[in-house]
């Protein structure tokens, strides 16, 4: 069973970072960072295969990096340049199929079995 847990959000001012961390129990293949704003859908942000290949949202490239921490069981999402449009729910989620390469770059919601509890991310402008 997979569990995910979201830690790091909170409100910061446009033009600054903030660092989002994912602690995952089991094994899981292909993780990801989605998004939600009120009245939105919940949108891909990013995603990092199990050998560490990222995919990134057009909105974010060039700012945000996602990375995993392996020994840690760990995703993270470091955001920088933060603009008020990237105010939203930020949801890690993972799958466990070891056909993960499409699921990895379509980056799509009903693709992922397991999700955490989200943080929320607000930046001001």
């Amino acid at each position: 069973q997979v569990q995910l847990v979201e830690s790091g959000g909170g409100s910061v001012q446009a033009g600054g970072s903030l660092r989002l961390s994912c602690a995952a129990t089991g094994i899981t293949s292909c993780m990801g960072w989605f998004r939600q704003a009120p009245g939105k859908e919940r949108a891909g942000v990013a995603s990092i295969t199990p050998n560490g290949i990222t995919t990134y949202a057009d909105s974010v490239k060039g700012r945000f990096t996602s990375s995993k921490d392996s020994a840690k069981n760990t995703l993270y999402l470091q955001m920088n340049v933060l603009k008020p449009e990237d105010t939203a729910m930020y949801y890690c989620a993972a799958v466990t199929t070891m056909f993960w390469t499409g699921v990895c770059v379509r980056m799509r919601s009903h693709d992922f079995a397991y999700w955490g509890q989200g943080t929320q991310v607000t930046v001001s402008s």
